[in-house]
């Protein structure tokens, strides 16, 4: 008899084996609503007409006109956290998710999954009778355990989704996505049809699950969480969409903002007396005046956001889409239809934004190499992202972005639509102070379901459901703690600490600043010097709430976070062997082989060696956003790496005899952030070169394939000419040793962070 691990309230866990648990599907309350959630990535609180935008969004503009518009909601100031507390109802720390998904450093507030002992909507809504179905992206496993070894338990199917489809990164290539997950397995796509694109798909996927449903099942209700890639960097758009906004942006981001802002007064989205911040001056966080910016670039600049306007119109347009089939079929009247960003606009474009968002942070801006391909921006060949006045200009009338506890960090909009419930409540405003902590809670009220125990355990979102049928009923959330990176806020009854951390200083008390958001909401006026005695009490109470949240440590910037892993990690830097035919590895998965090191690939080929005439790819190891791989054409291997911003650097290896059985490709890391690649045929050397870009961070971006280059590829020349450019011989294997860590790699600097770390502790 299997016997069953531990569970909590009504929701099951899992067997003793690891495979889920549910217990009995209870029928649901009769006539209960169904619920669609629609969250956008990195949406500014201003990136709506419906919120001041002068952007094309007549669909969820529809939505708020028949429904209500919340202009006080907020969000975490990133997005896995906002998701943890989204599905939890928990401050993201104490769901485990204090930060994005890429790290593991052992902290419970940094476990990067979500707890076990708490249960999510999906599975309240499950057990509540609920058909319960996600499509995009999910960003709530470690990464480490996304590839085929697992473990799957945050996988989303199994923290309480029927149904899934998506990406279980933090984001993907919009054209060629890198790896698709449908439930529990990976999608494998060697070729994307013409045309393709991610929103799109997602929101197919989600039309199929909802009159799947309903043609199985009259009157289930059913939970659909819409978590779209888009507007996340690379900033990928269609090119008609692209083409429909050229030239709408020449103006700028001052002119814009200020448009924004009048444009929100006059819709009651900020009050009259609620002043613009002026443009971001902040250290690290400034941004040009548009009228500064060289003539030069400011075509460039305009097509960053040229793009991005695409890519939320296309948004709006599915969700259209999706609203038209739910009315089709009946149901959208009695949807309760939510729509929201996880954070504010994002500023990691920096400066003067990219069009090699995997690897700029790391390698520094390259705006020649970004000018010389403007006309490719948001196609399939660059991986983009704007420069931050197009941040700023997205979270107008608030300071600073996405990552800033500051109100341009988490300040979002959020739009509710629910006629069956709210009755002539349409087009109204609320104003109250809300949280993401609190949707599930008001989802749970409004859909008549009993909340479990472990569900309100310690939950710091109570529900806000009398808010939708009163604009002056209290929201029943006077209180919200604040921590990313450093950046930590507490607001609390109309008053808010902030600070602004600059990495490797010393955190503190000199760092908060104080705001009365009831005259002041866009923080202007520091009143911390004026009432010490209050900016001490709150200062007080947010090392307490750190405390209840498992929120220490705080990164002090050394990036030594993202290097400490379990021990189990090891295995990872162990030489691995790839047979023909094998899925693409993972994409974390294979980077470990890479990671600040070279590496030897051992090529064998299959019976009988190399035969004359045979061509296409060995292994492929990454995509447009940076890569490399071996092939062979015209009888001659060849090494080519892509550095992420379309440079190419190449060695030809010479002919392969007939009857060769093994060709070598050797990268050596000596420092310096460079790789030195050397190639062998059959045991001679073929030549070598030096000074090749090392590729880390979130690059390569896909995993390493062999025989193939499948989705986006590496060399966009090989794939106009064979697609995916599968090896058409005899293949047997890749065996890949990887070699000793650079000098310089951080690995070999863990003990010198910690001790710098310390000093700010």
């Amino acid at each position: 008899m299997v016997e069953r691990s531990e569970f909590h309230g009504t929701v099951g866990r899992t067997f003793a084996g690891g495979e889920p648990w549910w217990p009995p599907r209870a029928e649901a309350p009769e006539g209960a609503p169904n619920v669609v959630i629609v969250m956008v990535d990195d949406l500014g609180y201003s990136d709506l007409a419906c919120f001041g935008s002068e952007l094309r969004t007549p669909h969820v503009d529809r939505l708020a006109a028949e429904g209500l518009r919340y202009t006080n909601f907020h969000v975490t100031p990133m997005c896995s956290p906002t998701r943890a507390s989204l599905l939890t109802g928990l401050n993201p720390h104490l769901a485990g998710v204090g930060h994005v998904a890429h790290s593991d450093s052992g902290y419970p507030g940094y476990a990067m999954e979500l707890r076990p002992d708490v249960s999510t909507m999906p599975e309240v809504f499950r057990s509540a009778g609920y058909a319960t179905f996600m499509v995009g992206k999910w960003h709530l496993s470690k990464d480490s355990d996304q590839s085929a070894a697992g473990p799957r338990h945050s996988w989303p199917c199994q923290r309480g989704f029927d149904r899934y489809y998506g990406v279980l990164d933090a984001f993907t290539n919009l054209h060629h996505p890198h790896r698709l997950v449908r439930d529990n397995s990976p999608v494998e796509i060697e070729e994307y049809p013409e045309g393709y694109y991610f929103t799109d798909d997602i929101t197919d996927r989600a039309i199929d699950m909802v009159t799947e449903l309903r043609a199985s099942h009259p009157h289930q209700p059913f939970l659909l969480y819409v978590a779209h890639g888009a507007v996340h960097a690379p900033l990928h758009a269609r090119a008609e969409d692209i083409e429909a906004n050229r030239g709408r942006f020449d103006e700028g981001w001052d002119a814009l903002r200020e448009r924004r802002y009048r444009r929100q007064i006059e819709l009651g989205i900020v009050d009259p007396e609620t002043r613009l911040a002026p443009r971001n001056a902040e250290l690290n966080n400034d941004v040009q005046a548009w009228d500064d910016v060289p003539a030069g670039e400011r075509a460039l600049f305009a097509r960053y956001q040229e793009v991005f306007a695409a890519m939320v119109e296309r948004i709006d347009h599915n969700v259209g889409r999706l609203a038209d089939t739910l009315d089709r079929l009946g149901e959208l009247d009695n949807t309760v239809f939510l729509f929201t960003s996880d954070n504010g606009s994002s500023r990691e474009g920096e400066l003067v934004g990219t069009t090699a968002y995997y690897v700029h942070l790391l390698m520094g801006d390259d705006i020649d190499a970004d000018r010389a391909r403007l006309d490719e921006i948001g196609g399939p060949t660059t991986t983009p992202h704007m420069p931050r006045g197009w941040a700023m200009l997205g979270n107008t009338p608030f300071r600073l972005y996405k990552i800033n506890t500051h109100a341009g960090g988490h300040t979002a909009p959020l739009v509710v639509r629910w006629p069956a419930g709210l009755g002539e409540r349409r087009g109204e405003l609320r104003h109250q102070y809300t949280h993401v902590t609190q949707v599930l809670a008001t989802l749970c009220e409004l859909a008549g379901i009993e909340t479990p125990d472990d569900v309100m355990s310690g939950r710091s979102g109570r529900s806000a459901a009398a808010t939708l049928y009163d604009g002056a009923a209290p929201s029943g959330h006077d209180e919200q703690v604040y921590e990313t990176q450093g950046h930590r806020g507490l607001y609390r009854d109309g008053w808010e600490i902030v600070s602004l951390h600059q990495p490797m200083t010393p955190f503190g008390d000199h760092e908060w600043e104080l705001y009365h958001l009831a005259d002041d909401r866009t923080e202007l006026d520091n009143r911390a010097e004026a009432e010490p005695d209050r900016l001490a009490a709150m200062a007080a109470r947010w090392e307490e709430l750190a405390a209840e949240n498992q929120i220490y440590p705080l990164d002090e910037g050394t990036g030594l976070k993202y290097l400490v892993r379990p021990l189990r990690s090891a295995a990872y830097s162990e030489p691995v062997t790839i047979l023909a035919g094998t899925p693409t590895l993972e994409r974390w998965r294979s980077v470990q082989l890479i990671w600040f090191r070279g590496a030897t690939y051992r090529v064998r080929f299959g019976d009988g060696g190399y035969s004359a005439g045979d061509r296409g790819v060995l292994f492929a190891h990454g995509d447009q956003g940076g890569g490399y791989l071996v092939h062979i054409d015209n009888g001659r291997v060849h090494y080519v790496h892509n550095d992420g911003r379309g440079r190419l650097r190449h060695l030809d290896g010479g002919p392969v005899p007939p009857g060769a059985r093994e060709v070598v490709c050797r990268t050596v890391a000596p420092g310096g952030g460079s790789w030195t690649v050397a190639l062998e045929v059959a045991g001679e050397p073929r030549g070598e070169i030096e000074g090749v870009p090392l590729l880390y961070g979130m690059a390569p971006f896909e995993g390493l394939s062999v025989g193939r280059d499948p989705r986006s590829p590496v060399v966009w020349e090989l794939f106009e000419r064979f697609g995916a450019n599968r090896y058409s011989g005899a293949l047997d294997r890749v065996t890949i040793e990887p070699g000793e860590p650079a000098p310089d790699a951080p690995v070999n600097l863990m003990g010198l962070l910690r001790d710098i770390g310390l000093r700010f502790e």
